[in-house]
């Protein structure tokens, strides 16, 4: 049985006021698995209004789809219903958002959604027991309790705030993380670091990863399969390096053509893209 399966998913949504009877289709027949047994980072590569953020909050539960079916282990998301239902889904698909500043209220310490999150995930029936799963969390993305302990978000950096979201979203042991432009938010220098975390998530904890971003480089480096979308459609998928190298839509084709030094950004040298030799996909026009 898949981890994650989606067959035939399209979402359609009002356009043109509030009277208006248009609808405007954010997503396309769009059809992917990823499978239990083989983590992996899964990219979905595409420019602002590709319907990317769409497909992640379908996936995340947090949406509908008008057609199609997105199953998580065999389970229509469509047909789960319940709060245990709703509790089960999210200990296994937890989300790692945009913007680490706006997903923690800047008037709470940060330490405290970490402990919330332990003891309505896993169980926790005390103070000691949540701290220790944050603590095992943070102890994960190289953070420890002790130094967010008490601690505001604008106390912390963007990298260090994002890391601790990621941790938030590794207290449950989840089976897969739905990460949407996890580090565009993020200082340049810092990116790599979080982009190579999820790879050594994947590996180290067997978790696999839905990477949505509009950036080729990162995806590039850390993916193991892609598709890339455009006005909602997914236009070409695969290996992630051998898409990436030999692009075959022209769509694809003006994607990697936007990226600066080509020639040096996939010859498989990570340590050219590490270093800021490219450019995302965002601004790009068919």
């Amino acid at each position: 049985m898949p981890l994650l399966e989606l067959r035939s998913v399209g979402k359609t949504y009002a356009g043109g006021g509030l009277f208006s009877r248009r609808r405007v289709a954010a997503v396309k027949q769009v059809s992917f698995t990823l499978a239990a047994e083989t983590p992996e980072v899964f990219a979905i590569i595409g420019e602002s209004g590709s319907g990317k953020s769409s497909l992640a909050r379908m996936v995340l539960g947090m949406s509908t789809a008008s057609e199609g079916q997105v199953l998580f282990r065999g389970q229509d998301l469509a047909a789960s219903r319940g709060r245990s239902a709703r509790l089960d889904f999210m200990r296994q698909v937890q989300p790692i958002f945009q913007n680490p500043f706006e997903a923690f209220n800047p008037l709470t310490r940060v330490d405290r959604y970490l402990y919330a999150t332990a003891r309505n995930l896993t169980g926790a029936k005390n103070q000691s027991e949540a701290e220790a799963a944050a603590d095992q969390a943070l102890q994960q993305v190289g953070l420890s309790l002790t130094e967010l302990r008490g601690r505001f978000p604008h106390e912390l950096s963007g990298g260090q705030l994002q890391r601790a979201a990621i941790a938030r979203a590794l207290i449950p042991g989840p089976s897969l993380l739905v990460a949407d432009e996890p580090v565009s938010m993020i200082d340049a220098s810092l990116r790599m670091t979080i982009v190579n975390l999820f790879r050594e998530l994947r590996d180290r904890l067997q978790v696999s990863i839905l990477y949505i971003t509009h950036d080729l480089a990162t995806a590039y480096t850390i993916s193991d399969r892609i598709v890339i979308m455009r006005q909602g459609e997914v236009v070409e998928s695969g290996d992630a390096r051998a898409v990436l190298a030999h692009p075959q839509h022209p769509y694809s084709i003006q994607l990697k053509n936007s990226v600066l030094s080509v020639e040096g950004a996939w010859n498989d040298d990570d340590d050219a893209l590490a270093h800021g030799t490219t450019r995302s996909t965002e601004g790009t026009r068919p």
